[in-house]
C-alpha cells in the first residue's frame, strides 16, 4: 500500500464518519436524517431519496413528497420501522415528520452515538495505517526501498494518520455542538 492510497482510503474514512454523523438528529430538521432509510420498491430495497424529494420547510418539519403517488403509504411503512425514531403523518399528497424538541437526556445519548461513530472512524484509519505499515516493511525487507526511505515513509505515513483523526476529531466536537445546542 503507497501513501497516496492510503491517504484516499483515510479521507474516504472520514467521509464516510461524516456521513454517520449526519444520521444522527441534532433537534433541527435534516434530510440527512432519513439517508438509511430504505423502501420496498417494486420487491427490491431502494434509498427514500431515490423513489421521492425529500425538503425541509421549516427547522422542526421534513417533508417527503413521492415521486410516485401510490409510493405514499409504503414509503410511510419504511419510516415507521426504521430507527429514525419519527412518526410520519400522511395526508394523501405528501408526508411529513415533525421533529420533537429533544430532552437532554436524550441529546446524551446522541452525544454518546457520535463518540462511536468517531470512534469507529478512527480505528479505521489505525488499521489503514497498519497495512501501510506492513507494506513498508515488506518493501524494506524485499530491499525495494532503502532504511532511510522507510523510516521517512513511516513517518509520513505517522503524520497523515494524525491529520485525519485530528479530522474526525474537529468533525465529532462541530456535531457535539450541534446536539448540545439547544
Amino acid at each position: 500500500m503507497k501513501l497516496a492510497e492510503a491517504e484516499s482510503t483515510m479521507q474516504k474514512t472520514v467521509e464516510a464518519t461524516q456521513r454517520a454523523f449526519n444520521t444522527i438528529r441534532t433537534g433541527r430538521a435534516n434530510a440527512s436524517l432519513l439517508d438509511k432509510v430504505l423502501v420496498d420498491y417494486y420487491g427490491s430495497p431502494t434509498p427514500l431519496k431515490s423513489v421521492a424529494n425529500i425538503s425541509t420547510p421549516d427547522s422542526s418539519t421534513i417533508q417527503i413528497q413521492p415521486y410516485e403517488r401510490n409510493t405514499l403509504n409504503i414509503i410511510e411503512k419504511a419510516i415507521s420501522l426504521s430507527d429514525v425514531g419519527l412518526t410520519p403523518s400522511n395526508d394523501g399528497t405528501v408526508i411529513r415528520l415533525n421533529i420533537p424538541p429533544l430532552t437532554s437526556d436524550r441529546r446524551k445519548e446522541f452525544v454518546k452515538m457520535a463518540a462511536k461513530y468517531a470512534e469507529e472512524g478512527r480505528v479505521a484509519i489505525r488499521n489503514i495505517r497498519r497495512d501501510a505499515l506492513d507494506s513498508i516493511r515488506k518493501q524494506e525487507k524485499a530491499s525495494e526501498i532503502s532504511k532511510d526511505e522507510s523510516k521517512d515513509n513511516q513517518d509520513k505515513l505517522q503524520k497523515l494518520t494524525n491529520e485525519y483523526i485530528a479530522k474526525i476529531d474537529a468533525s465529532l466536537a462541530e456535531k457535539e455542538k450541534d446536539i448540545t445546542t439547544v
